[in-house]
């Protein structure tokens, strides 16, 4: 079994939802946000907080996204699985309207983009590729220090369905072992490059430490979202890609104004974004 999606290589080049557009619009105010203070974060449904929150959204010019209920006391999603396989999951089983947000690569390193998350406190993962993260490993330290997850994206960021057992398991546990060494842990979840895998990467994955491979349901784009289903609608538990790109990739867009846009999407349908880690 087999999985292909849109991904890495296809956001990278300009979208074709997305030529028609400008890449100027839905920028962030002319005057440069200032850092908040970092550390944990507070929790949504205080009301102090959420005051907050509000002025921060809108000095990003943006409209809140509503708080995130509690996290489950079970979790949907059971890691590791009963029967010892890594499940291949592209999104949560609930109810609730919340989407996750997952954030691959890490070629783009913009300062603003963690100013923005400090003072938004968007919960999100990331899915890192050490050839893209080593020459600045603090960069996504700081943004871990937010609160946010550290998960498996590969060495090199190969198409892993070109590669044997050996050499993907290569991929995936030297990966692991730089994550550890760099954030602490080794990551329980990892997403193959592309959305591209066969049965070595799941067997790898589960070699390696990995508890799930991760896909998506929706990629984010410069000024919308691509969707996988025909209604393209976010459903409740849909894991949204994103990824670490600048203005070189964007047609001029920064990283951070691409996610003020898709969070005018999320909020417009009525979702609001929850942590994946609680959920699975």
């Amino acid at each position: 079994m087999t999985s292909l999606a849109t991904g890495c290589a296809t956001e990278s080049s300009a979208d074709s939802s997305d030529s028609a557009d400008s890449a100027g619009s839905a920028k962030s105010p002319s005057a440069t946000p200032t850092s908040s203070a970092p550390g944990a974060r507070v929790p949504r449904g205080d009301a102090g907080a959420q005051v907050g929150t509000a002025a921060a959204y809108r000095k990003w010019g943006l409209e809140p996204l509503a708080a995130p209920p509690a996290p489950p006391a079970t979790k949907p999603v059971k890691l590791p699985a009963a029967d010892g396989t890594v499940p291949v999951i592209s999104d949560i089983p609930t109810k609730e309207k919340i989407v996750f947000l997952t954030i691959d690569d890490g070629a783009e390193k913009d300062p603003e983009f963690v100013t923005m998350m400090k003072e938004l406190k968007i919960p999100f993962t990331m899915f890192l590729t050490d050839a893209a993260i080593r020459s600045d490993y603090g960069y996504f330290k700081e943004l871990q220090g937010l609160g946010n997850g550290v998960a498996n994206h590969t060495l090199s960021h190969p198409n892993l369905r070109t590669l044997g057992a050996a050499a993907q398991k290569e991929e995936i546990c030297g990966q692991q072992t730089k994550l550890k060494a760099e954030y602490g842990t080794a990551p329980r979840l990892m997403r193959p490059p592309y959305g591209n895998w066969d049965e070595n990467t799941r067997a790898a994955a589960a070699s390696c430490g990995a508890e799930a491979i991760v896909l998506w349901r929706e990629s984010m784009q410069i000024k919308n979202m691509q969707y996988q289903r025909g209604d393209k609608k976010l459903h409740p538990g849909d894991i949204i890609l994103a990824h670490f790109r600048g203005p070189s990739e964007l047609k001029g867009t920064t990283m951070t104004e691409m996610t003020a846009n898709m969070l005018r999407h999320i909020q417009e349908q009525g979702f609001t974004i929850a942590r994946l880690e609680d959920y699975l």
